[in-house]
C-alpha cells in the first residue's frame, strides 16, 4: 500500500535522508515503497533542540532518517536519557518506552513517544514558573 502525500507550497519532507522542498504549488505524490519520511512539522532542526527532550527528540530523529543506532548517537541519546531522568524522575517512564523503541529498531514510534516526552517537560516547566 502506497503512502499518499500532500505538499503545501514550500513544504519540506524528508524521505530516506533526502530533504526535498515543494514548489509554489500543491503537490500529490505516493511513496511505494518503506523508506523513512518526516513531514515538516514533525522535522526538528538543532537549532531548535533547546530542552533536554528537545534533544532527546532531535536524536531519535537522526537514527530514524540516518543509519539506525550508531555508537554515536547511542553514547548521545543514554547521556541525554540520563539527564532527564537525574533531573525529572517522574520521566522516567517515558524514557524507558522511548528506550525499547530504540532497542527494537522502532525509530518513528520513538519519534512519537519524545513528541509525548517534550509535551511533559512543557508542562512540568509551566508549573515550575
Amino acid at each position: 500500500m502506497s503512502l499518499k502525500l500532500l505538499l503545501k507550497p514550500n513544504e519540506r519532507i524528508i524521505i530516506d535522508g533526502a530533504v526535498i522542498r515543494n514548489g509554489s504549488s500543491t503537490t500529490h505524490f505516493f511513496i511505494e515503497n518503506k523508506v523513512p519520511v518526516l513531514r515538516q512539522k514533525d522535522i526538528m532542526i538543532e537549532a531548535d533542540a533547546d530542552t533536554p527532550c528537545k534533544r532527546i527528540y532531535l536524536v531519535v530523529q537522526l537514527m530514524y532518517i540516518g543509519n539506525g543506532l550508531t555508537d554515536e548517537l547511542s553514547k548521545l541519546y543514554w547521556q541525554l536519557a540520563g539527564d532527564v531522568i537525574e533531573a525529572a524522575p517522574s520521566m522516567k517512564d517515558l524514557i524507558s518506552a522511548i528506550s525499547q523503541s530504540i532497542v527494537d529498531a522502532g525509530y518513528y514510534r520513538a519519534l512519537k513517544q519524545a513528541r509525548t516526552l517534550i509535551s511533559t517537560e512543557e508542562e512540568l516547566l509551566r508549573h515550575a514558573t
